[in-house]
């Protein structure tokens, strides 16, 4: 029997109702109130009235409800009363009330059999089984416990906490398997790091490793408005890694593949970087550079979207990871909001409010850039939230990737690409073709066939740039001299990444030498990094000034 078509819940001014999705996405009814609806036969299960909540979700088995509320004192300073209810969904009565004071991390965490629950209260994590609320089943305890995070899958289950450093000592992620807390070895791995105010911890599907994106809400030498980010690697084996991005800058995202057997990150300087790497921490595909913040991959980890939203134009470039060949470039202006549909295929991108309040609305594409359905909000109205309806892996069969694009009767209305300011005085003259930053094509970096080792990603890079200012300085000698037969350009040599020639002058060849020696020292120490290897800060402080490095190789081999 096939599945049935993903509902899509819409949230808004004008109500709460449902959309029938693809292909026909024909509306149901509107609901007033917070209600628990049945969509098997639209019927009303329950009602709470329940008029300052502000948060709710079911448990993963939707066998729990649970609702927030703010956290409120009564006048004469006493304590509130509990703002944070569990109900059972079958009996809508209410199993447990807590008192939740902070909004952040309000809602209680599942296995996804919900034979165990987890809250963080003050300095504990505390474990509950098969939804029994009136019980602490377990305890996990560690001085100024900030964070935890269950692991998905079956048993047996892992919890990965993070604790802030304080007083010159470091912040760490430490990884447990349930219920194994007790003694100085009872924690499966250990992940040590400084800077950190903040952490964000991903869980791989098959619950094999984290990977934990590290923040500064400042970037003490001044180089970022987004703080420090760096991202490290723990297995629950035991091993641990700092992931080396190549370009410096804030990390955008980072997310696992479906498959558990690698994670794309976003990150750098715009224009953003975005790279797949392996559990070595090795890179397997760099997508060159681009508008983008952001990266999903599909239900069945086939597909990945690369995304520019927010504060960029809506961007996507949409991904064959297993050919590593683009599908489509679709444009989604405006957008704040992006998910997968459950069936792989399709791709819902909306526009809402408070982040924005106009223009607000909603679309539904093929994931081969073609627009299905489109829904704008009138301009006296808003859209608050829209979500797919959830469904259990493998509901929904992988499908073979199609490149042509689907037929649609929605036309895709492109936005136009607005031209460069020009000032008047060069408005009838030809335009120069300089860009404010150099864009890097994507690039396989697997060994290939034949080859011992990839070119470095710097020195593919930097070997283009030889070439092509070489090239230039050919052209103009022979623009001088036209009666001299040109010189050749010279060929690529994809066997060494530095130009051997030199210049005839014995000072500046000294020069050259002491920097080949400088940069082949680098490229030994990233080896090492990418190995796992924990460097030194003098060594991390070497491989920064690689850039500079190479720079100035370049200029004295140019004669510049």
């Amino acid at each position: 029997m096939a599945p049935s078509t993903p509902l899509l819940t819409v949230r808004g001014s004008e109500g709460l109702y449902m959309v029938n999705g693809p292909p026909h996405f024909t509306e149901s009814t509107v609901f007033p109130r917070v209600n628990i609806i049945n969509v098997t036969n639209e019927g009303l299960l329950h009602s709470f009235d329940l008029p300052k909540a502000v948060c709710l979700e079911f448990s993963p088995k939707n066998t729990v409800l649970a609702m927030w509320q703010p956290y409120t004192t009564s006048k004469d300073g006493t304590a509130g009363i509990p703002n944070l209810q569990l109900y059972d969904v079958k009996t809508g009565t209410c199993l447990k009330s807590f008192i939740q004071k902070k909004m952040q991390n309000w809602c209680p965490s599942w296995s996804e059999d919900e034979t165990l629950c987890a809250r963080n209260v003050n300095n504990e994590v505390h474990f509950f089984e098969n939804n029994n609320f009136n019980t602490i089943a377990n305890k996990l305890h560690l001085q100024k416990i900030n964070d935890f995070v269950l692991s998905p899958g079956p048993q047996p289950y892992k919890v990965a906490v993070y604790v802030p450093g304080s007083k010159g000592a470091p912040s760490f992620v430490r990884l447990y398997q349930y219920p194994n807390f007790a003694g100085p070895h009872a924690a499966l791995a250990n992940k040590s790091f400084f800077k950190a105010d903040k952490v964000t911890m991903l869980w791989n599907k098959k619950a094999t490793a984290v990977l934990v994106i590290a923040s500064t809400d400042v970037d003490k030498t001044g180089a970022s408005y987004y703080g420090e980010q760096t991202l490290h690697y723990i297995a629950t084996n035991g091993e641990s890694a700092v992931v080396q991005l190549p370009k410096n800058g804030p990390i955008y995202d980072v997310v696992w593949n479906s498959s558990s057997t690698e994670f794309c990150a976003v990150y750098g300087f715009m224009p953003a970087k975005a790279t797949i790497f392996n559990l070595k921490c090795d890179p397997v595909f760099d997508f060159g550079t681009g508008p983008r913040n952001a990266a999903y991959y599909s239900p069945h980890g086939h597909i990945l979207v690369l995304a520019g939203f927010g504060n960029l134009r809506g961007q996507m470039e949409v991904w064959d990871v297993k050919n590593y060949k683009l599908i489509s470039k679709p444009v989604a202006s405006d957008s704040t909001y992006f998910a997968w549909c459950p069936d792989g295929e399709h791709i819902l991108t909306a526009t809402c409010a408070p982040r924005l309040r106009v223009n607000n609305g909603y679309k539904i594409w093929h994931y081969t850039g073609a627009i299905l359905h489109k829904y704008d909000v009138p301009s006296n109205a808003e859209l608050w939230q829209v979500s797919w309806q959830p469904f259990l892996d493998g509901i929904f069969p992988a499908k073979t990737i199609t490149y042509q694009a689907v037929p649609s009767e929605v036309p895709n209305e492109e936005p136009k690409v607005a031209t460069a300011y020009r000032p008047p005085a060069l408005r009838n003259k030809p335009v120069t073709n300089s860009k404010l930053h150099e864009e890097e094509p994507p690039q396989n970096m697997k060994p290939q066939s034949g080859n011992d080792k990839p070119l470095s990603k710097t020195a593919l890079k930097n070997q283009r740039k030889h070439e092509a200012k070489k090239a230039a300085k050919q052209e103009a000698r022979s623009d001088k001299s036209p009666d001299l037969a040109p010189t050749p350009a010279p060929q690529s040599t994809p066997r060494s990444t530095i130009s051997q020639s030199m210049s005839g002058d014995p000072e500046i060849d000294k020069k050259i030498k002491n920097l080949k020696k400088k940069l082949k020292a680098i490229e030994q120490l990233k080896e090492q990094a990418a190995t796992g290897k924990q460097l030194e800060k003098n060594q991390l402080e070497k491989i920064q000034k690689e850039t500079a490095l190479l720079q100035e190789l370049e200029d004295l081999e140019l004669g510049i």
